[in-house]
Order: structure tokens, then C-alpha cells, then sequence
């Protein structure tokens, strides 16, 4: 058909059925224009027919509201209803009006006590709402209106994006090379015009980002590297803002009684509020695309080398809790690689967080404690956390159930370093891990809580702590109930330290040996040993400790080759070394062979420092007792081994040999001369190898 034969173009629109919004205070009203082209006689031609709808809001709507004075004007104002249905138009708004909204969601929340645990989706804002639906047959047309004026495109932009939150026409938008040439083009050269407009256009990208198959168009157009220009250039102007914001407020100060100078605080103070809200809306849906892109770990150091670890730590100052959300994870995210943990120290990481804990809104909070646990894995980063003043504030979190795990990964973590440990006792750590410890339900301690409750106990103070009142009792008391490995451990570093805390294990000395000789877990067994091992206690009775309950032939059953594991071997030989101290059980030990199977261990173990040492400070033990001396001198060869090792390369292992060789040396003037002998021997060789190297 040619132009010239159309000379009329009749346009008729026929009013529809009236529905309620599913969601929003509005109706929407559907109607269908048909459109006829007619020839010079006024014959139709050509006719086509298009299905419309229509948004209207009724946002301010409320229980209180005139619902017939409402309906008669929205009547008159829109033409598509037709006068005879104000009666249906009333009903529908009696049913909006009653009908009961749905909970905000936490992202609607300043702060919200919920915990999800999931990324939500950036929110409608004011530039994506139109009054009409999308429809993907009239992509063309929006296509157009970006090539118009400013408000124009920022309508063409958002009735794409209303189509682009739809996953079903993304493939039919991702063939459209025009639509997403347009749209880049556009971002490019007018982002700085409307923020509604640039932050509509990323939206739309967003929505590709969301699956990885359209990674690569995204990336075609170069959004990614755009979206990081426009954050850097966002927080400048955030910086100016503030800036500007601050010289007002001063000026303000300087004149509080300056009705003027108020008013135009009062101005300057709102205006910076909306383009901040306005700012950060574009700043969200532009992290959350980034982040999104981030899943390919090339695309994820290309960020790094434009510097999105110093973007983001520098958006860590917002108050904005959703945007937070998405730094905070993009942080996460970033920090399980060590150069990028690298770069977040330098930009002082934790004390941006530190603000952040705690805080009223959960999701907030939980991901930013996993952020710390991953930077915690690092000493200095620890030490930062603790100097500023986290550690308390962790504490207070424990009871917190959301956060409960997270935070005792953190705190096992500080606990790790010596100069941290004594920190707790500042803090109410002991007495809240101990309620935990001793009201866990299951049979064994959480991991978690456990752990950190071993390392606690390797201090002093906290081991003091721990004992006050009834706590040894208790803890003692479930240990024997539940036979639980970890608890054992823990009961066991608290038995390590002198003074009034190692007198306290006297009293369960009996149901120590009894589980030693019983029990069938070896780990359970270990501990056991190892907290009788501890009890260096110049009134304890070893000798009937170890008539009543056998222990001799538990002893020497241990010590055969093969007949235990090396741990039970090794504390077996450093409970001996304890009872040792006794001339009565030293006496007993050498008279039921043990010191003869302690050589023929150290024969078998020379390779294992650990066993060779506890061995070695075994014979140290009882060279100081004449009845045991004698045995070690004349009728073992234990002096020849010790003669061997008086060289190794294991310091505390020569210096127990020194000082038992010594002893042997003073008592025994034949094995005195050849300990002399190997002494000289071996500072001549010494001397002779130098005088070689010079």
C-alpha cells in the first residue's frame, strides 16, 4: 500500500473490564484500540487491534477515606470508564480498602529483626513507576523514546525494564541487538543527566546478570567497567554533598538563632537526603550487577585491577541497610583470596565493620560476621579486631542463635593467639560459654563452642575462671556422664596450670583412673591420662593410686610395641614420669620392667622428639632415687642411649641428657669417665671442623 492511499487514519478505543492491582493501592483498567487506515472512498483498508491496560493509583487510600467521592473522580478524570460503572468502580475501591496489605518485607525496613540469609532484589523506586503495563509487542515504540528528550527516555527505559524484570522476555530482549545497543549508548552518554535513567538502564542489565548465559552481552557493551565509573564518580559527589552539607551546618552553628540560615539548612539538609535515596538506589542494582558478573573469577580480578575492594570499602560508611547488604557480601566474596584480604587491610576493613556490629537488622549483621570470619584467619587482622573493641561486642552475640556459630568461629580464632587469651577475662565469655557447655542438650559439646572452650583454658585466669564455684564439678561431672573426648580436653588444659586449680582434680583422681582402666574410647582415654599426667601434687598418694587400681599392668600393657596407639603411648610414658617423682612408684615401675620397656620404646621411637623427651625425663625422674639409680646404672643400658642423645638436634632433649648424665656422672666414676670421654670428643670434633673450615 502506498502512502498517497491512505488518506484517513480512524481510531476507535473500546472501554473493558476493570480489575484491582494484585499487589499495589490502584486499578487497572483494560481497554482495546483499533486502529482502521481508510482508502479516498472512506473503505476501511487496513485495520489492526491492540489490547491496552491502564494504571491508576489510589497510593493515598486509607480506612478513613470518601470512597463514592473518590470513585465519581477518578470516573470523570479517565475516559475509558464509562459513567454506568461508578457503582463497580466503588466496590473495587471498598476492596482495596479493606483488603490487607502484605507485610513489608525487611527491605522495606530501616532495620528489620528477621533473618533470611538471602540477597533481595533492588526494590521499585520512582523512576521505574509508569501508568501503563509493558507490552513486549510495543518494544519498538520504547525503543524510540530513547532518542527523545529526558523524561521520554526515562519512560522508554522503564517500560523496558518492566518487561526485562520478567525472566520470559529476556531471550526475546537479548536478540534485540537494537533495544541493548540504544540502551548502552544512552547509559553512556547521559547517566549524568538522570539518575533515574541510569539507574532504570543498569536495572535492565541486572536482570541479564541474573543468569549466566547473558553474561556475555553484558559484557559486549562494557556495562561492567561503566557501572564501576559511575559508583567512583557517585561517591565524589557524595563526598561534595557532604562537604557542602557540613560548611551549612557550621555556618548554622555559628548563628543558631539565624531564622534564615536554618531555613536554608532545613532545605540543603532534605535536598541531600532525596539525592542520596536517588543515589543509593543506583549504586545498589549497579553492586548487585557487578557482583553478579563476579561469579567468573576472570571478571572478578578485573574489578580488582580497577581498584572495587576501595569502591566498595568506601561505601561501607551509608546507612543504607539493603545497600550495605550487597557491599558487605561483595566484600565476602572478594575476601577468600589473600591479595584481596591484603588490600582490605590497607583500607582498614575492620574498622569500617566495626560500626556495623552490632546492628538492627540481622541479615546485615550475619553477613558482615562472616566477613570478619574470613578475615580472622589472619593474625593482624585478629589483633585488629580485638583492638577495636570487638570482643565484647562478639560476646554479646553469642546468645544470639542467628549468629551464634559464626561468632564462636570468630572467637576461636582470636583465642588462638596467646596475647588474646587473657582479652576473655575482660569480657563475660567464660560464664556464657560455660552456661552453654553445661545446658548442651546433645551428648557431645557443639564443635565450635567446645573448641574455643579448649583454648580459653590453656590461660590461667580463665582457667581460674572456669573452677570458680561449682564450675570443675560440673564440668567434671558431664565429662564422666557423656564421655565426651573434647570436654575432656578442655578439663584437661585447665589441670595444667599450678596452684589452687590443680589441687582441685585430688578429689576426681579415682574416677580418672577408673575411666583410664574402663573406658573403651581411646581418645576419652587420652585426656584422662593426661590430666593424671598434669597432677604434679607433692601430697597425692601415687603408690596406692597405683596398687588400687592396677595401673602398673595397664602400664606395662600400653608400653608394648604395637599394643597402643602412639597418643596413648606418649601420655602413658609422661604419667609415668609423674608418678616417678615418688621413690615408692619409681621403685615399683623398675621392679615390674618398666624402665627396660622404656628403652626398648626409645629403641623403636628414636625418630619420634616427643617420645624420646618424655622417656628421657622418665630416667631424669628416677636417677634422683637411689633404688632406681642403681637399676638404670648397672643393669640397663639406658646410660649408653642417654650418651647417644647427649648430641641431638632436639635442645630440651640435650638439656634433659645433660642434667640426667650428670647425675649418673656424680654417682658412678666408671660411667663418669666415659661420659667426660664423649663430652671431650665431641667439643674436639667441634674445634677440628672449624679449624678445617678457617
Amino acid at each position: 500500500m502506498q502512502a498517497e492511499d491512505a488518506r484517513y487514519l480512524k481510531r476507535k478505543v473500546k472501554g473493558g473490564g476493570i480489575d484491582v492491582h494484585p499487589t499495589e493501592k490502584a486499578l487497572i483498567v483494560n481497554y482495546e484500540v483499533e486502529a482502521t487506515i481508510l482508502g479516498e472512498l472512506g473503505d476501511p483498508m487496513l485495520g489492526e487491534r491492540k489490547e491496552c491496560q491502564k494504571v491508576i493509583k489510589v497510593k493515598h487510600l486509607n480506612q478513613n477515606s470518601n470512597i463514592a467521592l473518590l470513585a465519581r473522580e477518578i470516573v470523570e478524570k479517565c475516559k475509558l470508564i464509562h459513567p454506568s460503572k461508578l457503582p463497580e468502580v466503588e466496590q473495587l475501591l471498598y476492596y482495596l480498602q479493606n483488603r490487607k496489605d502484605a507485610p513489608p518485607s525487611p527491605a522495606d525496613k530501616k532495620g528489620s529483626s528477621t533473618f533470611t540469609g538471602q540477597l533481595k532484589d533492588p526494590p521499585p523506586f520512582d523512576g521505574m513507576e509508569v501508568d501503563e503495563v509493558a507490552n513486549i509487542n510495543d518494544l519498538d515504540d520504547y525503543m524510540e523514546l530513547l532518542y527523545e528528550d529526558v523524561p521520554k527516555k526515562v519512560r522508554g527505559s522503564a517500560l523496558i525494564l518492566q518487561l526485562s524484570r520478567n525472566p520470559d522476555n529476556l531471550e526475546e530482549l537479548v536478540q534485540n541487538e537494537n533495544i541493548l545497543s540504544a540502551l548502552a549508548r544512552v547509559l553512556r552518554e547521559d547517566w549524568k543527566r538522570s539518575t533515574e535513567l541510569a539507574t532504570n538502564i543498569i536495572y535492565v542489565f541486572f536482570c541479564f546478570s541474573s543468569f549466566s548465559q547473558f553474561h556475555p552481552v553484558i559484557s559486549h557493551y562494557k556495562i561492567g567497567a561503566l557501572c564501576m565509573d559511575i559508583i567512583r564518580q557517585e561517591l565524589d559527589k557524595h563526598d561534595l554533598w557532604k562537604s557542602e552539607l557540613e560548611k551549612k551546618k557550621k555556618i548554622l552553628e555559628e548563628k543558631p538563632d539565624s531564622s534564615s540560615t536554618k531555613k536554608d539548612y532545613e532545605k540543603s539538609l532534605k535536598k541531600f537526603e532525596s539525592l542520596v535515596k536517588k543515589q543509593e538506589q543506583l549504586m545498589r542494582v549497579s553492586f548487585y550487577m557487578l557482583l553478579n558478573l563476579a561469579e567468573d573469577y576472570k571478571v572478578e580480578m578485573k574489578m580488582r585491577n580497577k581498584s572495587i575492594i576501595q569502591v566498595l570499602i568506601r561505601t561501607l560508611d551509608r546507612d543504607n541497610f539493603e545497600l550495605l547488604i550487597l557491599v558487605v557480601s561483595f566484600l565476602k566474596k572478594l575476601s577468600i583470596y589473600v591479595e584481596n584480604k591484603n588490600d582490605m587491610a590497607e583500607q582498614d576493613v575492620v574498622e569500617k565493620l566495626a560500626r556495623l556490629i552490632p546492628c538492627d537488622h540481622e541479615d546485615l549483621l550475619n553477613i558482615t560476621l562472616r566477613l570478619l570470619l574470613n578475615l580472622s584467619f589472619d593474625t593482624d587482622m585478629r589483633g585488629k579486631v580485638v583492638k577495636v573493641g570487638l570482643l565484647p561486642k562478639l560476646t554479646a552475640l553469642i546468645n544470639n542463635e542467628n549468629h551464634r556459630v559464626v561468632v564462636l568461629c570468630i572467637l576461636y580464632h582470636i583465642s588462638m593467639d596467646d596475647r588474646c587469651k587473657s582479652m576473655f577475662t575482660y569480657t563475660d565469655c567464660i560464664p556464657v560459654v560455660m552456661k552453654m557447655v553445661l545446658e548442651c542438650p546433645d551428648k557431645q559439646v557443639d564443635l565450635e563452642l567446645v573448641a574455643l572452650c579448649i583454648n580459653l583454658a590453656i590461660n590461667k585466669r580463665n582457667a581460674q575462671l572456669v573452677c570458680e564455684g561449682s564450675g570443675l564439678k560440673l564440668l567434671m561431672k558431664r565429662a564422666f556422664k557423656t564421655k565426651d573426648p573434647l570436654l575432656m580436653k578442655m578439663i584437661r588444659n585447665i589441670s595444667q596450670h599450678d596452684g589452687p586449680t590443680k589441687n582441685m582434680f585430688v578429689e576426681y583422681v579415682a574416677d580418672l583412673a577408673n575411666s583410664i582402666k574402663n573406658c573403651e574410647d581411646d581418645d576419652f582415654v587420652i585426656e584422662c591420662l593426661g590430666i593424671l599426667g598434669n597432677l604434679t601434687i607433692p601430697d597425692l598418694n601415687y603408690e596406692l593410686l597405683l596398687q588400687e587400681y592396677d595401673l602398673v599392668s595397664f602400664i606395662k600393657d600400653k608400653l608394648k610395641p604395637g599394643n597402643a596407639e602412639d597418643d596413648v603411648v606418649l601420655e602413658t610414658v609422661i604419667l609415668v614420669g609423674t608418678v616417678s617423682t615418688d621413690e615408692d612408684c619409681a621403685a615399683m615401675l623398675s621392679k615390674a620392667g618398666v624402665i627396660q620397656q622404656l628403652i626398648d620404646l626409645l629403641n623403636a621411637k628414636q625418630e619420634d622428639d616427643e617420645v624420646v623427651l618424655q622417656i628421657v625425663y622418665v630416667f631424669y625422674q628416677m636417677i634422683f632415687h637411689e633404688a632406681t639409680r642403681e637399676v638404670i646404672i648397672k643393669d640397663t643400658q639406658a646410660s649408653a642411649y642417654l650418651i647417644d642423645l647427649m648430641h641431638d638436634k632436639n635442645a630440651e632433649i640435650r638439656k634433659v641428657c645433660d642434667n640426667t648424665l650428670d647425675i649418673i656422672a656424680e654417682n658412678d666414676e666408671e660411667w663418669g669417665k666415659k661420659i667426660k670421654l664423649e663430652k671431650f670428643r665431641w667439643h674436639n670434633s667441634q674445634w677440628l671442623e672449624m679449624v678445617a673450615i678457617s
